[in-house]
């Protein structure tokens, strides 16, 4: 699993590029979650969350957004940045633990490259937690890196691991995301969109 304090410590932070470059097609998918949803539009857990990029976006879309990340340097700079921001908040956390953090139920769950670098144990616990925490028709958005010869320095997950994980629950969509931004070898790793409803 890579160290994240320890890159973030370093500055070291290649996957926030990815906000930036990719900010269409990530729109595109929030929109895509956001059609047929009465408003207000619930509460969102952003697992994984960093220095808070989408986090921030999910409440700006109205979203009551919770932003969630074992490291506390990337917490309190996401904190800092949107300090007084109205249905916005942030909490040290393990994904993987995600009840213990009593945050409470939510509507809609993102994970933008949390779960990818996960072991397969880690990701059944994040999964269990998920479903714990989901209210009546939650989903889960999640993007990660498909299995490649790069998986050793850039994780990635299949989707039958993401199926393994969310046993129980729907795969309702499974796409190609866009690579612009993400530069080599991460651009060479097939990254897909995935979209869970909550088991029956």
């Amino acid at each position: 699993m890579t160290n994240y304090a320890r890159m973030y410590r370093f500055g070291i932070t290649p996957w926030e590029r990815y906000a930036t470059a990719a900010a269409a097609s990530i729109a595109a998918w929030l929109d895509r979650e956001e059609t047929g949803r009465s408003r207000p539009l619930g509460r969102a857990l952003d697992l994984g969350c960093g220095r808070g990029l989408y986090t921030a976006e999910l409440a700006r879309r109205g979203w009551e957004a919770v932003g969630i990340d074992y490291v506390p340097t990337a917490i309190e700079a996401a904190a800092a940045k949107s300090r007084g921001a109205a249905g916005l908040s942030y909490v040290v956390g393990d994904v993987t633990r995600l009840p213990s953090a009593k945050l409470g139920t939510f509507d809609f769950f993102l994970d933008i490259g949390c779960f990818q670098g996960l072991h397969a144990g880690q990701r059944r616990a994040q999964a269990e937690g998920v479903g714990a925490l989901a209210n009546p028709g939650a989903t889960v958005l999640l993007l990660s890196f498909g299995p490649s010869r790069w998986r050793w320095l850039v994780e990635g997950a299949s989707r039958e691991e993401v199926e393994t994980a969310f046993a129980g629950w729907e795969m309702l969509a499974s796409e190609p995301a866009d690579t612009a931004g993400l530069g080599w070898p991460m651009n060479k790793t097939t990254p897909r969109w995935y979209r869970l409803g909550p088991p029956a």
